[in-house]
């Protein structure tokens, strides 16, 4: 297992379950899979998987709970797994700290596709800052924006002077703002770059984490541009 992709998955139904873990071994990773979510936290504080993918509807405790548990201790990349695309069960499985979200029934080769891109940009999460600096102030690898500094080697950020965490998302969506301060990024735009999606994908991604993102940073760091999209103010 030390040379494979360590996936947890938790799922209840017996029949997805085995069949997504014999789909996913087949693509050679290594997956435990589990069948509640209380089941899946142990497995998780025992194992620290490579990747999470988790059902929403789960027994015991359910799989926007177990994210946010998940993400309390942990920046590993967490794939939301739905039999219903509501809006509700999207944002609110974003919104608890997931990275993805896959709607079910989904063909195994775009969920092992899916996963494969969420790894590249956690194991490249400092690839962003392509281009120019765009008129911020920068000192090294530090760019600063008013009160908020963004230092592209070290992969840190800071706000006033104190650190503030950031997911791996989280951190190439910022790097990809800060790259071109004062230019419009359209949400198709964000979803090519940052979650290397070489389709289209659901906006509503991008629109979480961007609220995500506005919390840690400032609510007035990111402007929205409507009909268009969002740009970070230099």
């Amino acid at each position: 297992m030390a040379d494979q992709t360590h996936v947890l998955f938790v799922e209840d139904d017996d029949v997805i379950r085995e069949a997504t873990q014999l789909a996913l071994e087949r693509d050679g990773f290594a997956v435990t899979a589990m069948p509640d979510g209380l089941s899946g936290l142990e497995s998780f504080r025992a194992d620290r998987p490579d990747i999470a993918l988790l059902d929403v509807m789960l027994p015991g405790l359910d799989g926007v709970s177990l994210c946010r548990r998940i993400r309390d201790e942990s920046t590993v990349p967490v794939i939301m797994l739905s039999a219903r695309a509501d809006s509700i069960d999207v944002v609110l499985g974003l919104e608890a700290g997931a990275d993805d979200y896959v709607t079910k029934p989904f063909d195994g080769a775009v969920l092992v596709a899916r996963i494969r891109a969420v790894l590249r940009r956690f194991g490249h999460a400092g690839g962003g800052g392509r281009g120019e600096s765009g008129g911020a102030a920068e000192t090294g690898g530090v760019l600063s924006f008013g009160d908020l500094e963004v230092d592209t080697d070290g992969m840190e950020v800071r706000r006033a002077g104190r650190p503030v965490g950031l997911t791996p998302t989280e951190m190439r969506l910022l790097l990809e703002f800060s790259s071109a301060p004062g230019t419009v990024l359209s949400r198709d735009k964000l979803l090519e770059r940052v979650w290397d999606y070489g389709w289209g994908g659901d906006t509503r991604v991008v629109d979480v984490h961007v609220q995500r993102l506005r919390t840690k940073i400032g609510q007035d760091r990111i402007e929205t541009v409507r009909g268009f999209g969002y740009k970070l103010k230099a």
